[in-house]
């Protein structure tokens, strides 16, 4: 009965220090996928004018942005809420009007593994081909349009509806201008982006929207070296009050605010449930105790005090837990290290891609210490209450 007791209490620990590895690590994996998706549309630094919606071009110094440490890239931007229309569709969609470091910026071109591009689901992430300009969609957008890019054409076409700058609006006018566009691939980034956005050139967005040398926005690519915040601060300085300078983190920090307060959450939780296992400890250190009344008294008989009694109990508590965190810290990294290997688990996206599994070194060792406390926290308060109760004649 011990000895079943004993190894529940094994299996118990075991699996809750293999689930707080398993879910932390995938904690980590979902807010580094959050970082990269929200991070590399967005770009580390925008820049906006504090005055209105637009402002000129020229305003801004760009030999000093280039040269202020931290900077690797920039792209000048138009933005715009525009209506697109493919067949008898109409949907509301944001226009990106950028240049084509644009797409270093947002990382299009880079591949993974098996030599697919990360972030582009069909096509080709290209903005220009030939001196004719193209489009990059967002997935679901062109899903929602009822839209495909063909293999053998390449590419597929959209109306752009565009409101008139400055005009005004009469009856029998139409208020706006439209552009046959044709996009070159559909991007996957994250949920808004994916439903939502449409880029173009910088040179085309100014051609419809009849914008001479007025941008909306800066984007900036910061080196990953450096920190998003030092840079902004340095650019404020540069830029002066006209402008706001806002970091990815600034944009999206709702998002990553959740992000982490979950895995905090899921943390606690999962604690809460080692303690509630390790009752299975105390029933076990109990039973043994109580079983081993007898070898007691006789090692007392020979001289033992509650010392050397409590070192006994006290270390048996310790190779219980001990065993269970190491087997779950074994079951626990191997089942992370399989699913980094081999993809068991996929996400339900277009690519199909692997659920994002991060290990860290940190959190190892944060889990191996709050669970070896708990183990001997446990124990030695179990033990101390047994040996003084049961043995209250001896002294230490």
């Amino acid at each position: 009965m011990i000895n079943l007791i004993t190894r529940i209490s094994v299996v118990g620990i075991s699996v809750i220090t293999a689930s707080l590895i398993i879910l932390l690590s995938a904690f980590n994996g979902i807010e580094s996928m959050i970082e990269k998706l929200y991070s590399d549309f967005d770009t580390d630094i925008t820049i906006r004018s504090t005055i209105g919606k637009t402002f000129p071009e020229d305003l801004i110094d760009y030999k000093s942005i280039q040269k202020t440490s931290g900077v690797v890239n920039y792209s000048k931007a138009i933005e715009e809420i525009v209506v697109i229309k493919h067949e008898k569709k109409f949907i509301n969609a944001s226009l990106i009007g950028v240049d084509s470091s644009f797409l270093e910026i947002a990382r299009m071109k880079d591949l993974d593994k098996k030599g697919r591009y990360i972030h582009i689901v069909d096509g080709q992430p290209f903005l220009e081909y030939e001196g004719q300009s193209f489009g990059l969609i967002g997935a679901t957008l062109l899903d929602n349009l009822g839209g495909y890019i063909p293999e053998n054409i390449g590419y597929e076409q959209v109306i752009l509806y565009v409101p008139k700058r400055d005009s005004k609006v009469r009856i029998g006018s139409n208020p706006f201008n439209t552009k046959l566009i044709d996009i070159s691939g559909r991007m996957d980034f994250n949920r808004e982006v994916n439903a939502d956005k449409l880029v173009i050139p910088l040179k085309l967005a100014k051609e419809i929207l009849n914008y001479q040398k007025d941008i909306t926005a800066l984007y900036v690519d910061v080196d990953p070296s450096y920190k998003n915040e030092n840079v902004k601060a340095n650019l404020i300085e540069i830029l002066g009050p006209n402008f706001s300078v806002k970091t990815n983190y600034e944009k999206n920090e709702l998002i990553y605010k959740t992000s982490k307060s979950e895995k905090i959450i899921v943390l606690i939780i999962l604690l809460f449930i080692f303690i509630l296992a390790a009752f299975n400890l105390i029933a076990s250190l109990t039973m043994l105790f109580v079983e081993k009344k007898e070898n007691i008294q006789t090692m007392i008989s020979y001289g033992a005090n509650k010392k050397t009694i409590f070192n006994i109990f006290f270390f048996e508590g310790l190779l219980i837990s001990g065993k269970g965190i190491l087997i779950g810290l074994i079951l626990g990294y191997g089942v992370c290290i399989l699913q980094l290997k081999s993809a068991l688990l996929t996400m339900p996206n277009p690519g199909g891609k692997a659920f994002p599994i991060n290990i860290t070194l940190i959190d190892g060792i944060l889990i191996l210490f709050l669970v070896s406390l708990l183990s001997l926290l446990f124990s030695y308060l179990l033990v101390r209450f047994l040996v003084k109760k049961n043995l209250s004649h001896l002294k230490f």
